[in-house]
């Protein structure tokens, strides 16, 4: 099983993909992290010395190798959407899920973040602004699935998501905690994975591109 996570910085997908790949039995990789161990520096550093077009294309290398690789769960940088390569790497070949968030939201939980380049200028509630108005419909675009992640906790999301691989058929039940609250996950429009499902339940296939058989992992994890 291969699985993406999208969304605006700060939405949580390191953290809740440490928690899937943890309750998945799968090995978990930040894109970012993996990007600062290529280049030996952090990533705000490399931004200021060589440009946001250089970052890119580092990144649309990264991305390229990992969305390829079984037994993933892949948290993205919240510009990564921004190139299309990346787009349909992610889209194609890995279960891609949106977790989405309000730019009030966001801004609540970066307001004092010093770390992200791209916030760190004088209005960053505007600039939050701006990034969603850009890259919200190219989550849309990438993603499978879109889950709200304003207000549950950690655990909370990391079962939601668990839940809509258990209704797609791609997770044994056993894999899903018994408590998550309200399912609140949806489908985007054109979601390959929903629109294989049959009203009986039927499993939902990979994505395309991605061989049939590597659904598998969910009932016997590739680490």
């Amino acid at each position: 099983m291969r699985l993406a996570l999208v969304g605006m910085p700060g939405c949580g997908k390191s953290t809740v993909g440490r928690h899937l790949a943890r309750q998945l039995g799968l090995r978990f990789a930040d894109s970012d992290s993996e990007i600062e161990q290529r280049i030996g520096m952090p990533i705000r550093d490399y931004f200021a010395d060589q440009g946001e077009a250089a970052f890119r294309q580092i990144e649309a290398e990264v991305i390229a190798q990992l969305a390829g690789q079984p037994g993933i769960v892949l948290a993205t940088g919240g510009g990564a959407v921004l190139r299309p390569s990346n787009r349909d790497a992610l889209h194609s070949q890995m279960h891609v899920f949106y977790l989405r968030a309000t730019p009030e939201d966001l801004h609540r939980r970066l307001r004092n973040d010093t770390h992200r380049p791209l916030l760190q200028v004088a209005d960053p509630l505007r600039k939050l602004r701006e990034l969603y108005r850009e890259r919200d419909p190219l989550y849309r675009r990438t993603a499978h699935f879109v889950v709200e992640s304003v207000r549950p906790s950690v655990p909370a999301l990391t079962g939601m998501v668990l839940m809509q691989l258990e209704l797609a058929g791609l997770v044994d039940p056993a894999q899903v905690p018994a408590q998550i609250g309200a399912a609140l996950a949806t489908p985007t429009a054109g979601d390959a994975l929903h629109a294989a499902l049959s009203p009986a339940g039927s499993k939902a296939g990979p994505p395309p591109g991605m061989p049939a058989d590597d659904t598998a992992a969910s009932k016997s994890p590739a680490t």
